[in-house]
């Protein structure tokens, strides 16, 4: 994977971060996530930007296999195990767990992908 590539993946996940956020802001508890149509829509959406963002990692993982090693604060294995849930398992989807990744790790996940794209561009 190119250089250009890898930044295009890390633009994407950044995308898909921003888009899980503004989505989130609906939800005020996991329940929000269940309790209507309209929660089960955003918690769809959600997860459908979820696989994504596991998808790239995988392939960033795949192509530059020592890069997520350099930022341990993220939980990348279970990133892309979550994506395989979501896409192989989506009936064991857990509405609080995906609620705890949304307030308590997207934040990090971004902030980390922005650090990482610093790093790409060279500082």
């Amino acid at each position: 994977m190119s250089n250009d590539q890898l930044l295009d993946n890390l633009e994407m996940i950044a995308e898909s971060m921003d888009l899980i956020a503004q989505r989130f802001k609906a939800i005020g508890e996991a329940e929000d996530f269940v309790k209507n149509s309209v929660g089960v829509g955003i918690l769809d959406s959600v997860c459908m930007r979820l696989q994504i963002i596991g998808e790239l990692t995988k392939k960033i993982d795949k192509m530059h296999p020592k890069l997520l090693n350099n930022y341990p604060d993220v939980e990348w294995p279970n990133i892309m195990k979550l994506r395989d849930i979501i896409s192989h398992h989506y009936e064991q989807i857990d509405h609080e767990i995906i609620f705890d990744i949304c307030r308590n790790h997207i934040p990090l996940l971004k902030e980390m992908i922005l650090k990482i794209m610093k790093d790409a561009k060279g500082g």
